[in-house]
């Protein structure tokens, strides 16, 4: 299967708890951290759900 690789622009700082929540589901916590998943629908999903945060550097 494909991989995807994403890295966290955005602090989790003043965000909601399920922004949060979705940042650990991806693998992020800390800025500028990247993270290498399998390139699903459901990553995709938490991936739109946080575009002012995360980055796609490829896939």
């Amino acid at each position: 299967m494909a991989k995807i690789k994403i890295q966290q622009i955005g602090s989790p700082i003043r965000r909601t708890k399920d922004q949060r929540a979705t940042l650990i589901g991806l693998g992020l916590n800390k800025m500028h951290r990247v993270s290498e998943l399998e390139d699903t629908p459901e990553v995709r999903g938490m991936i739109r759900k946080l575009p002012h945060m995360v980055k796609v550097l490829e896939g």
